[in-house]
């Protein structure tokens, strides 16, 4: 990080074997927002957490925060109710969206009841497909299909 005390989110694409979902991840607030469109709470993927927990607490570590005041517990991880998936296939393409979203609105805190522009119980098919030609339109940006 360039500068060293400006907040930032960082985005995480997470695979838990056979499914996405998105971390985003303020580490000077040590806030880890969790989207998943399925109903999985972050206890699902101890793992993850460990892991997730760890990077933040050498973070912490590097930028010689006291440890005496923020202990490992001091880490909020928080579930956002986002939009879910009615299928077993398209938890990639949620978890760009989330991306996306949250990107288009150039925010640093999500908001535990996802962003209101953005608010919905599913995505609709044209939603998901047009993230789906968005995508399909940066691969070939990047020439990666060639």
């Amino acid at each position: 990080m360039d500068n060293k005390d400006a907040e930032k989110l960082f985005f995480i694409p997470f695979n838990t074997g056979g499914h996405w979902l998105l971390l985003a991840i303020n580490p000077i607030r040590e806030i880890v927002y969790y989207l998943d469109s399925l109903k999985n709470d972050w206890r699902t993927y101890p793992d993850m957490k460990v892991l997730i927990d760890t990077v933040l607490q050498a973070f912490r570590a590097q930028r010689d925060i006291q440890t005496s005041r923020r202990g490992a517990n001091s880490i909020t991880w928080i579930k956002v109710a986002c939009p879910q998936q009615r299928n077993q296939i398209d938890c990639g393409y949620f978890m760009l969206r989330f991306m996306r979203d949250t990107f288009a609105l150039g925010r640093l805190k999500i908001p535990t009841d996802y962003f209101e522009e953005f608010k919905c119980a599913f995505y609709t098919k044209d939603q998901v497909d047009e993230i789906k030609e968005e995508w399909c339109q940066f691969m070939i940006e990047l020439n990666v299909c060639s």
